[in-house]
């Protein structure tokens, strides 16, 4: 059921509530944000409902399970037919370790985020990608990531809301 809701105040509190952190009880929950505890999950099942709310996962922190490296890459199709946009990101739907990927408007099509045991595994990794003959690719940038020092999952939701 994809309904569109018209997000108020509250919604919107919820929202970044439960983005902040997705594990609090409805009773908390509803504490936060001024409400009594059954319509706070009226509202909570209502944003489900219309795929505001899309997932609940556990952030977790790489560094303390594996050694991994973050690559991002720029891509350039050689065609920019729109069949070869779908059959470029059709190709990357399969790919282990792709963490993002974005058509984007500039020098190159496409900003792809990837994860990988090592430099060695991302270099395999691209060019599987380069050989299927299907895909078109130009041109690739790699950029190895050193350091993050500033890493944001939540998106401020009430300062893009506004007004």
């Amino acid at each position: 059921m994809d309904t569109a809701v018209k997000l108020d105040r509250t919604d919107i509190d919820i929202l970044a509530t439960l983005q902040a952190n997705g594990r609090m009880s409805n009773v908390d929950l509803s504490r936060a944000v001024h409400l009594s505890p059954s319509p706070c999950l009226q509202r909570v099942k209502r944003l489900q409902s219309a795929r505001y709310i899309t997932a609940y996962q556990a952030r977790i922190d790489l560094t303390k399970i594996a050694d991994s490296v973050t690559v991002f890459a720029e891509v350039t199709l050689a065609e920019h037919r729109r069949e070869d946009h779908r059959r470029f990101e059709a190709d990357l739907a399969g790919i282990d370790g792709l963490l993002e990927c974005h058509m984007v408007s500039g020098g190159y099509d496409y900003l792809l985020r990837f994860v990988a045991r090592s430099i060695g595994h991302y270099q395999q990794t691209m060019e599987r990608l380069l050989e299927r003959s299907d895909v078109g690719i130009d041109r690739f940038d790699s950029y190895i990531v050193i350091k993050s020092p500033i890493v944001k999952d939540q998106v401020p939701i009430k300062t893009l809301l506004a007004s």
